[in-house]
């Protein structure tokens, strides 16, 4: 990604972001809970221990569907994998929901989350629960799961709504009864850090087509009004409008980023202009040269959350780059995601290390 851009983009940002809040963030939600004041948000990131964590699905689930459903919901793996996650001081996990699984059984599905938060309390572990999503797949269907395809990253992963429900106006009434549903049943539960809206909203080529619903989701929770924070993360600065409308209505500035550690903190000393805590919800691409020995302690050092893609190498085999796919199911030279291999092992003791040492173990 071009450096120069990145500053143009957010600087634009930056400048807008005033005049942007007072006419869009606060007209969507109108009575309901307003966005958190910087002093809120700053006295709420201060009592806590510095976040580090990874986006987790267990490595027997080749998606969020897999993960949750009934007949596949596997809380003896779950409590297995987050046992290796809190013994290298993991204080967090970004997990995904889907919208399809509590269609199916949503008192079975909060009943599932309610079992998957007692796993994650008795490991010290406070997850970040994420809704929609533009990535991947665009068909989710109920049922039995697609197998992985062999050395094909995220080859199962399915999108939330999906393409066309996200923009499907007949979907809304139960894609509003879902979110709120599900905040309400949770917004005073003191397991649960914080809520990711919308995982990477305009990918997949649907760019701003995805701000109506973008806006009801925010307009939903702000109506809940939940004791956690709300977010959803900056992923790609050429989205302009949908990253000026997130860093407006965002309780928590979180982010993606796939770079360098030099190219990483530029970005990081932008977003702090904004005076709000930061969150990186997505890194570390090992061969993209974002590692945790070389962005980790930058992280920390701006004191700033660390979640990186991947904790167990399975199904949905991101141990595999978005560029390449190993279609004969060889392993890569250098995996790109994940830090534990299927049996507990670390793919790289030195990394584990480094992170038990972060983590003041």
């Amino acid at each position: 990604m071009n450096i120069k851009y990145i500053f143009s983009s957010l600087l634009f940002i930056f400048t807008a972001i005033t005049v942007f809040s007072q006419t869009i963030s606060y007209k969507i939600i109108d009575n309901h809970g307003k966005v958190w004041t910087t002093e809120k948000a700053n006295e709420w990131y201060k009592r806590r221990k510095w976040l580090t964590g990874a986006n987790y699905i267990p490595a027997n689930a080749v998606n969020q569907l897999e993960m949750w459903q009934a007949d596949t919901f596997d809380p003896i793996t779950i409590d297995k994998e987050l046992g290796w996650a809190q013994s290298i001081g993991f204080n967090t996990l970004r997990v995904f929901l889907h919208s399809i699984v509590y269609k199916q059984d949503a008192q079975g599905f909060k009943n599932r989350i309610h079992r998957f938060l007692q796993i994650a309390d008795k490991h010290h572990i406070q997850p970040l629960f994420v809704f929609f999503d533009d990535c991947w797949n665009r068909d989710p269907q109920p049922g039995k799961q697609p197998e992985p395809k062999p050395g094909m990253h995220n080859s199962g992963w399915m999108q939330d709504p999906g393409d066309p429900g996200y923009k499907d106006s007949a979907r809304i009434a139960e894609l509003e009864m879902y979110v709120r549903d599900i905040l309400f049943s949770f917004a005073h539960d003191k397991r649960i850090l914080m809520w990711d809206l919308y995982n990477e909203p305009g990918n997949q080529g649907k760019n701003d087509a995805v701000l109506p619903l973008l806006q009801k989701v925010f307009y939903w929770a702000r109506a809940v009004n939940p004791d956690q924070p709300v977010t959803a993360g900056l992923w790609s600065w050429r989205l302009e409008t949908i990253n000026r409308f997130l860093i407006a209505n965002s309780d928590i500035i979180t982010y993606h980023n796939y770079e360098e550690p030099q190219a990483h903190q530029k970005v990081i000393q932008i977003l702090q202009s904004f005076g709000r805590p930061l969150i990186c919800t997505e890194y570390m691409a090992r061969t993209h040269n974002s590692r945790f020995n070389n962005v980790l302690p930058m992280l920390k050092k701006e004191n700033t959350g660390a979640i990186n893609w991947g904790l167990v190498a399975g199904k949905t085999n991101t141990i595999y780059s978005w560029e390449e796919k190993l279609s004969d199911g060889r392993l890569p030279a250098e995996w790109f995601h994940d830090i534990f291999k299927k049996d507990g092992t670390p793919y790289r003791q030195d990394e584990v290390d480094l992170i038990k040492q972060l983590n003041g173990l």
